[in-house]
């Protein structure tokens, strides 16, 4: 590892979120820099929507922020507090990853970006799926978001949202009506009924939420699941989709691609993919030997 100058500032980033202490992002992050000899530091911090306006001004101020990862609640958030976007925030209207572009003497300025699209996008073959016409979404969040662009990219074209807030599908329609993608939402009573016709599904909820439909031992026989959680992993959603013969791809596969992309627009250097991926799943497997 290089080293830094006597009297300057280390560069840093940061994941944010709420909750933010089982994430992975710092892990992901330190293999890249260690396998790149950077000598920067990247930590997790707590942040709510409440207090995420002022963390963002003084990374405006602070010296040494390179950039910054912003997981659930803030990913929808962000969008109005930075001061540029790249074409995929434009598209799906979140973000999980600003860049602090330095101005000078000035304060700097917060480039957003979504890494999500390119996280979901490069998971997808994973699951071996081929020629899917349609899609079931599971949650209507900034990650439901991004998976509806990833499915559009595949040649998706037709996707259902179960949701518990139906009303939160509406961006979503609007977005696949851009997108050339017919969005429907359905109520999450449904999700069985939903469930029963998909040839493809994306669970972007959170953790617990999917557990049910593992006791209620209900899954399409060979349905490809891709799972963005990580922890804990397996879920019980997997773990039984995968009893039934299902391809199954986990959270840790989206978060490697999303995170890699991450590290190349904030460092300007090829991201070390397979060193990530190897460091989170030993982390991962270490907290699964804990935890039995």
């Amino acid at each position: 590892m290089s080293e830094r100058p006597s009297g300057t500032t280390r560069s840093r980033a940061a994941v944010l979120g709420s909750p933010i202490a089982h994430s992975l992002s710092p892990v992901l992050h330190h293999a890249a820099y260690a396998a790149t000899g950077l000598d920067w530091d990247y930590s997790a911090i707590e942040c709510d929507t409440a207090s995420l306006p002022a963390l963002l001004e003084r990374v405006r101020s602070e010296p040494g922020w390179r950039g910054l990862s912003l997981t659930m609640p803030l990913k929808i958030a962000a969008v109005p507090l930075v001061d540029v976007v790249d074409s995929d925030v434009e598209l799906v209207g979140a973000l999980n990853t600003i860049v602090v572009a330095q101005q000078g003497d000035e304060a700097a300025q917060l480039v957003g970006h979504n890494t999500d699209v390119y996280g979901i996008t490069a998971a997808i073959p994973e699951t071996g799926i081929r020629d899917v016409e349609s899609a079931l979404v599971l949650g209507a969040g900034g990650t439901a978001r991004a998976a509806i662009a990833a499915l559009a990219g595949v040649g998706v074209r037709f996707v259902v949202v179960v949701a518990r807030d139906v009303s939160r599908v509406d961006p979503l329609v609007r977005l696949g009506e851009r997108i050339g993608v017919d969005v429907e939402g359905a109520p999450w009573s449904s999700v069985r009924e939903q469930l029963s016709s998909a040839e493809f599904v994306i669970a972007t909820t959170p953790a617990g939420a999917t557990d049910f439909l593992a006791t209620a031992r209900f899954w399409p026989h060979g349905v490809p699941l891709l799972d963005v959680l990580y922890d804990p992993w397996p879920t019980e959603l997997a773990r039984y989709a995968a009893s039934r013969g299902a391809p199954v791809v986990g959270g840790l596969s989206v978060l490697t691609h999303q995170a890699a992309q991450a590290f190349e627009l904030m460092t300007g250097l090829s991201a070390p993919v397979e060193d990530m991926r190897t460091a989170g799943e030993q982390v991962l497997a270490g907290r699964r030997n804990a935890a039995t």
